[in-house]
C-alpha cells in the first residue's frame, strides 16, 4: 500500500501526467454531457412521436357534404331543412356524441318567423378545458348574386355544408380514436345564418339585415348556463378547389393568438397554399361575431377570402354553389389542421 501511495504522489508531481489526467477528465465530462443531451433529445423526440393524430378522411367528409346537398336547399321552414336537421342529429349520435337540439323562433328582416334549430354535439362532457367548433347548416333562400336565378334558393354545398361535413368527419375521427383525446369538444351547427339582406340594413346594424340568427340565439341562450370554452373555431366556405384562407381581420382582433396557432399548424402540415400568412378582409357578419361579443368566447373564423380582391369564393350566393366545386383536398387541409390543433391541446397523461 505504501508503494502505491508513493507512486500516486509521484504521478501528481509529473506535469505531463497531470496534463493527461486533465484531458482524460475532460473526455469523461464531454461523454457524460453528450450522453445527457442525447437522452434529452430522445425525450423530446419521444414527446413528438407520442402525438399521434387521427387521419382525417377527405372522402368521408365529402360524403357528408354530399348527403346534406341531396336534401335540397336547407332553407328554414322547408321539408328539406327538417329532414337534413334530423340526419345531422342522428349521424352525430351514431358517432357516440351527446346531442342537444335547441329549437328557437326568429324573425327575419322581412318579418318572416323562422323555426330554427341549433344542433349541439358534445364529446367528453365533463372534461376541462373545452374547445368549441362550429359551422352553419342552413342555406340561403335566394341567389342574390346570380342575376338570372335571383329568386331560386341556393344548394349551399360550400356555403354551409362544407363546414358541417368537415366537423362531422372530425367527430367521427375522434370517436374512432378510442377516446384518446382527453379534452372536451363541443360542435355546434348553427341554424338561420343565411337569411339576411345587407341591402336592407340600417346604419349601425352589425348583422346587416338579419344574418346569424342561430348563433345570436345561442349566444344569449347557451345550452348550458354559464357555458364557456377555452376558444372556438368557426368553419365557413371551406370546400372549394384552391381555396384561400387569409387571417380574417375580426378574428385577429378577437383572438390573434388562436389565429396564429391554427395558421402555423396548417403551414407546418404542408397546407401553406391554403392558410395564407396575411390578413384578409374583415367579415363583419358571421357566426363568430355573436360568440365573441355576446357569449364572450374568443372564436376565430376560417373562411374563404380571395387575398387580392377580398371577395368570397366564385359561386357564393349563386345556384352554382354545388358539389362539382367541392374539392376533397381542401376539406382535408382544413380538417387535418383542426384535428392537429385539438390533439396538441390534449392534457398530459395523469
Amino acid at each position: 500500500m505504501h508503494q502505491i501511495i508513493l507512486s500516486y504522489c509521484s504521478f501528481l508531481r509529473n506535469p505531463i501526467l497531470q496534463l493527461c489526467s486533465g484531458l482524460i477528465g475532460f473526455a469523461f465530462l464531454f461523454v457524460a454531457c453528450t450522453s445527457q443531451h442525447s437522452e434529452e433529445d430522445k425525450a423530446d423526440t419521444k414527446t413528438k412521436v407520442d402525438l399521434i393524430v387521427p387521419n382525417f378522411q377527405p372522402d368521408s367528409a365529402y360524403s357528408y357534404v354530399e348527403q346534406q346537398v341531396k336534401f335540397g336547399p336547407r332553407v328554414p321552414n322547408s321539408a328539406a331543412h327538417r329532414k337534413c336537421g334530423d340526419y345531422l342529429v342522428n349521424k352525430m349520435k351514431s358517432f357516440g356524441w351527446e346531442v342537444i337540439e335547441q329549437p328557437f323562433v326568429a324573425t327575419t328582416y322581412d318579418g318572416i318567423k323562422l323555426n330554427g334549430r341549433n344542433i349541439i354535439s358534445t364529446y367528453n362532457p365533463d372534461a376541462r378545458p373545452r374547445i368549441l367548433l362550429a359551422a352553419h347548416w342552413d342555406s340561403r333562400p335566394y341567389a342574390d348574386e346570380d342575376p338570372d336565378h335571383i329568386t331560386q334558393a341556393v344548394l349551399g354545398a360550400n356555403d354551409g355544408a362544407s363546414g358541417v361535413g368537415v366537423l362531422m368527419e372530425i367527430a367521427r375521427a375522434i370517436t374512432a380514436d378510442s377516446g384518446r383525446l382527453n379534452i372536451g369538444v363541443d360542435i355546434i351547427f348553427f341554424d338561420a345564418e343565411d337569411w339576411g339582406n345587407s341591402r336592407s340594413s340600417e346604419p349601425g346594424d352589425e348583422y346587416l339585415g338579419g344574418f346569424c340568427l342561430g348563433s345570436r340565439h345561442w349566444a344569449t341562450h347557451k345550452h348550458i348556463p354559464n357555458y364557456s370554452a377555452y376558444y372556438g373555431i368557426l368553419l365557413d366556405m371551406v370546400g372549394a378547389k384552391n381555396a384561400k384562407f387569409p387571417k380574417e381581420t375580426l378574428s385577429m382582433q378577437f383572438a390573434s393568438e388562436i389565429v396564429d396557432k391554427v395558421w402555423r399548424t396548417g403551414q407546418s402540415l404542408g397546407y401553406g397554399n391554403y392558410f395564407i400568412n396575411k390578413t384578409g378582409l374583415g367579415v363583419g357578419v358571421d357566426d363568430h361575431v355573436a360568440v365573441n361579443k355576446i357569449a364572450r368566447i374568443p372564436m376565430i373564423d376560417i373562411i374563404h377570402l380571395e387575398p387580392e380582391s377580398g371577395t368570397f369564393f366564385e359561386h357564393w350566393h349563386t345556384t352554382n354553389d354545388t358539389m362539382e366545386h367541392i374539392d376533397p383536398a381542401t376539406l382535408k387541409a382544413v380538417g387535418q389542421t383542426v384535428l392537429q390543433v385539438l390533439y396538441e391541446e390534449a392534457l398530459p397523461d395523469a
